[in-house]
């Protein structure tokens, strides 16, 4: 029986249903616009969304304080000055 991978285990739901459509569709976007019934602008910032949240979960940081925060950057429950604040600040009390 195969493993699932780690990043796979690290989505949402709806991220996972997204995954589902986007191959079923043959990796069109276009199509995939068409069933969620948005523009394919909103369809590729998704998509894009998606990559960089993989991503995160492939280049893990040590530090889950600083992975946490990347990810809700990334999610959107951040914005992105904030994170970039918070993680400067959390390095320099860690460094001094």
């Amino acid at each position: 029986m195969a493993t699932i991978p780690t990043w796979m285990t690290e989505l949402e739901d709806e991220d996972l249903a997204f995954i589902k459509k986007f191959i079923l569709s043959s990796g069109s976007l276009k199509e995939v616009a068409s069933l969620y019934g948005v523009s394919y602008p909103t369809v590729r910032l998704r998509l894009d969304r998606l990559i960089q949240k993989i991503k995160l979960t492939e280049t893990a940081e040590a530090d889950p304080y600083v992975s946490l925060v990347k990810r809700l950057a990334v999610d959107d429950k951040l914005d992105f000055d904030t994170a970039k604040l918070l993680i400067a600040e959390y390095r320099k009390t860690r460094e001094g």
